[in-house]
């Protein structure tokens, strides 16, 4: 299965705790079929100081949330979209299913 989503783009959460919440995208995995997003599904991790004058503590930070969980919003209607693909020659590009501007 392939990921439509791509690091920057802006994505929409569908489900779980962060439903409704707009971020931009840090970061994919796309072997697990997941995505990073900024300021969705934050976590808190205890660091631990790894050099002299370092220091530790809890930080906040995002985790991974499955991408089926996630939809790309469309920059010229601003509304949340399925990707459509179309190939013109040999090259294929992502295009929103409610206006059909490029992604």
């Amino acid at each position: 299965m392939a990921m439509n989503i791509k690091k920057g783009d802006t994505v929409v959460v569908l489900s779980g705790k962060d439903k409704g919440k707009q971020g931009k995208v840090l970061g994919t995995v796309p072997s697990e079929l997941k995505v990073v997003v900024e300021g969705i599904n934050m976590v808190t991790c205890h660091v631990k100081p790894r050099r002299q004058g370092e220091e530790g503590g809890i930080v906040r930070r995002e985790a991974a949330i499955a991408s089926s969980k996630v939809q790309v919003v469309c920059p010229k209607c601003s509304k949340p979209t399925r990707v459509a693909h179309k190939v013109e020659g040999d090259k294929k590009s992502r295009v929103c299913k409610h206006c059909g501007a490029e992604l």
